[in-house]
């Protein structure tokens, strides 16, 4: 058998470590990559792409290619650079634009943002009910309601527009960031002080409302202009708000120092039919479909209780599976436990090989994988506010043995029953839940649902969507398909505007890169390829 040190020159004696260093570092890198790769021919080829890309990328960039800086107290927020730890899929890489915006905008939050003069003299301005259009210093209030998702897609709306419009962002803290979430800007805040501000209390009724001014031809960005604009995109929008997405009025906006925008959608599809935007956009982010999963990554780091309540349970239940899978089951409350529903779920896991298959006996397993010694394992954990989907699922894969001989663990980290608005523990356990979905290899979610627009771009994948029966509420019944892969991770846009501020029209056929969502067929997409 020829030695390692056969292979040297006699005259290369001093390449010989060297040498034997590289050898055995090769060689202890092969066990990795058989377990990783060796999955056999039934194995997803999705596993397999994740696994090529953390080998290309490393799974262990803390900045998240350069989104992310250096310079945060690490007690303070353990999950900022240590969540890059947990991922398999270290995710897409932000362009160079996008980099240079955010150091721009954490500069510009420093210098304008509260506990600055420049803040001082601008709320000033503020409450003495007169504009300040020359400003140096513009800012936007974002104001979100509704459930955490929601709140999740809204703030980060607000914060793309303040990125296109050189806007400081500044969020209503009334709804708990700063006990969910990291601040995301160094050296500065992006929550508005309590008490501060004057006004609070927006709606239809609001004179400062856009809609409204615009209805009335008062939408004016001269100095005697109202000190603010109120930007109201909520389910009862008028025509009016939503022309809050054309040229026009994006030019009319920016002569306010002040605007307030009141939302629970992802806009952010819109801001891509605005013409004045889209070369911008088009710069920060090259790749259209993943405008969410770099906001995301940048701004939402869960803080030290969430990521102890992330982290305890990852370890117990996913650390050491094979494959990880997350099934989101969006139901409500006053909704029965649907075995329609199920059954979507057993089949779309199954025929689309995320789960193994069961077996009705043990006989029928090859005698190979009936034996302890290299069993593989997935993990599966299932987040839904009952707990009838998760006994059924777990049950399955107790009375029946795996096709393959699979060991699956299913587990569900909390089951409320219903939403408890504004209590935060049940808040820490949602933003918990969401995050820990982002941590699989794949995900099944429920169509419409925020919870799972969340998760799929924090994990930078496209999701399996259930779409219909109970998933989305229409009968669906054109398809006998249990789910469908979604063309991108990017979340719907529910509520989005129907023309194209020139001519009545199909907004989603404007531009190349923004389509209607599958889940939501009124809703608007942003996708990476035009021939979706």
């Amino acid at each position: 058998m020829m030695t390692m040190d056969s292979v040297l020159t006699a005259d290369c004696k001093r390449c010989k470590w060297g040498a034997r260093a590289l050898l055995t570092a090769f060689v202890m890198t092969l066990p990795m990559l058989v377990i990783l790769l060796g999955g056999g021919t039934g194995t997803p080829a999705v596993w397999v792409r994740t696994t090529m890309a953390s080998i290309r990328q490393g799974p262990d960039d803390k900045l998240h290619g350069g989104l992310l800086v250096e310079g945060f107290d690490q007690e303070s927020c353990h999950s900022r650079y240590k969540s890059a730890t947990y991922r398999r899929n270290p995710g897409r890489q932000p362009s160079k634009h996008l980099i240079s915006k955010l150091r721009r905008h954490e500069a510009l939050q420093r210098r304008c943002g509260p506990g600055t003069a420049a803040y001082s003299a601008a709320l000033d301005q503020l409450k003495s009910g007169k504009n300040a259009a020359s400003s140096d210093c513009k800012y936007l209030v974002s104001i979100s309601y509704r459930g955490l998702g929601n709140r999740i897609l809204a703030a980060a709306s607000a914060f793309l527009y303040a990125l296109l419009t050189d806007r400081v962002l500044l969020v209503d803290p009334s709804n708990d960031m700063d006990a969910l979430f990291c601040e995301p800007f160094p050296n500065t805040t992006w929550l508005h002080p309590p008490g501060l501000f004057p006004l609070w209390s927006f709606g239809l009724d609001t004179p400062e409302r856009h809609g409204k001014m615009r209805e009335s031809g008062a939408l004016r960005p001269e100095p005697d202009a109202p000190a603010f604009a109120y930007v109201h995109l909520d389910y009862n929008q008028t025509d009016y708000d939503k022309l809050f997405f054309c040229d026009e009025d994006q030019r009319l906006l920016s002569g306010f120092q002040w605007l307030v925008m009141r939302t629970d959608s992802y806009i952010v599809p819109g801001t891509f039919l605005v013409e004045t935007f889209r070369e911008e956009l088009a710069r920060m982010f090259p790749e259209r479909d993943a405008v969410f999963h770099h906001l995301g990554r940048y701004l939402f780091h869960p803080s030290n209780h969430v990521w102890g309540l992330v982290t305890r349970y990852h370890d117990a239940y996913l650390a050491g599976a094979a494959r990880r899978v997350g099934i989101q089951v969006r139901v409500f409350p006053w909704e029965p436990d649907s075995p329609e529903l199920l059954d979507r779920i057993t089949r779309c896991t199954q025929e689309e090989g995320l789960l193994p298959r069961v077996v009705n006996t043990e006989e029928e397993l090859p005698a190979a994988t009936t034996t302890r010694r290299g069993v593989k394992s997935v993990a599966v954990v299932i987040t839904s506010l009952k707990g009838w989907y998760y006994e059924q699922v777990k049950g399955m894969y107790w009375e029946h043995a795996a096709a393959g001989g699979e060991m699956v663990v299913v587990s569900q980290p909390s089951h409320e029953e219903y939403q408890h608005y504004g209590v935060k523990s049940h808040e820490y356990k949602a933003w918990a839940e969401i995050y820990l979905l982002s941590l699989t290899d794949a995900l099944v979610t429920t169509g419409k649902s925020t919870f799972g627009y969340v998760a799929q771009g924090l994990a930078g994948i496209r999701p399996w969507v259930l779409l219909s029966g109970q998933a989305n509420g229409t009968a669906g019944a054109s398809s006998n398909l249990p789910c469908s892969r979604d063309v991108s991770m990017e979340p719907c846009f529910h509520v989005a505007p129907l023309y194209d501020c020139k001519r009545m029209g199909d907004s989603g056929k404007i531009v190349p890169h923004v389509r209607h969502c599958e889940d939501v067929p009124t809703g608007l997409k942003l996708v990476d390829r035009e021939e979706w």
